[in-house]
């Protein structure tokens, strides 16, 4: 009786590995060579906020030096900043200036626009290009006397001259919530106004939740105007220290602790971290408005 001698099994299951790690690496390699312009461009990009990082947790002796990692992580230089400088009381009057600039921004441009996109009057023309020349018309070109006006009222050294004008729109938010408002099927207000809706029903009922994106646009342009205005509450609220916002507190942080650049970097990181975590998760929504407003005419 003999035995059946058998083959020693092959080695299918290394070589399967291999070529599953080849086949990974040549996707992987043509997947860079394909993204090869948008990865350098969001190297460079990303260099200076990384640059902004690793300066703001470096000591005061190694900042700005050859050394571009930090020898210690100095997490005190934020709290440096909160206790060197009047943080909070800027980012409050920030928010207070971002958030009531951006709701009458939204409160006075909204029917400014859809009257200019739905209804048919005399003038429409001439109102239409009024705004488009306010879109154009720096505001350096206003400003002493509109200067002479608020100081006659006694509102200077304060923030509201910059707030109450938005009370009347803007040139800007207007001519963006139009342009996406004449997109929208004239059907649906005509089916509004015959199931006895009047005008502001159907503005509020009909046209504000279709328009929502083109809004949510309009809110962060202007959020992110008043959050990194530094003209306008140079302008009104220099002199008063109580009325600074965050981007003219920084300037006067820079000047004051000019050498001391890692809390410099520290300050400016805090300034600008909440404008880019507002984005990164209203992104989609401010791309889709941007995007679906149209330039007809």
């Amino acid at each position: 009786m003999t035995a059946a001698v058998t083959a020693p099994p092959r080695a299918v299951a290394p070589r399967a590995g291999r070529a599953a790690a080849r086949t990974r690496r040549r996707r992987a390699l043509l997947w860079i060579a394909t993204h090869a312009l948008a990865i350098a461009l969001a190297l460079m990009f990303l260099a200076p906020v990384a640059f902004l990082v690793l300066t703001s947790l470096m000591s005061d002796e190694q900042a700005l030096t050859s050394d571009l990692w930090p020898r210690s992580w100095n997490w005190g230089n934020y709290a440096d900043v909160f206790a060197k400088s009047e943080l909070l009381r800027w980012t409050a009057n920030t928010l207070l200036y971002a958030a009531l600039g951006t709701l009458l921004t939204i409160l006075s441009s909204v029917p400014v626009a859809y009257a200019l996109a739905r209804f048919r009057f005399r003038g429409r023309r001439l109102a239409f290009l009024l705004v488009i020349t306010a879109m154009m018309l720096p505001p350096q070109v206003v400003a002493v006397p509109m200067y002479l006006v608020w100081a006659r009222l006694g509102l200077t050294d304060s923030l509201w001259p910059l707030i109450l004008p938005m009370l009347f729109g803007d040139a800007f938010s207007i001519f963006l919530l139009r342009q996406f408002l004449i997109t929208i099927p004239r059907e649906y207000v005509d089916a509004a106004r015959v199931d006895g809706c009047s005008d502001l029903r159907t503005l509020l009922k009909v046209i504000v939740p279709m328009a929502r994106p083109a809004i949510a646009a309009v809110a962060l342009f202007q959020f992110f105007y008043c959050w990194n205005d530094y003209y306008g509450p140079l302008l009104y609220a220099g002199v008063a220290q109580e009325g600074w916002t965050l981007s003219l507190g920084l300037a006067t942080f820079k000047a004051f602790h000019s050498v001391q650049w890692n809390l410099t970097m520290a300050a400016t990181l805090l300034v600008t971290a909440p404008v880019i975590i507002v984005f990164f998760f209203a992104q989609k929504v401010f791309i889709e408005g941007v995007t679906l407003t149209g330039v007809k005419g």
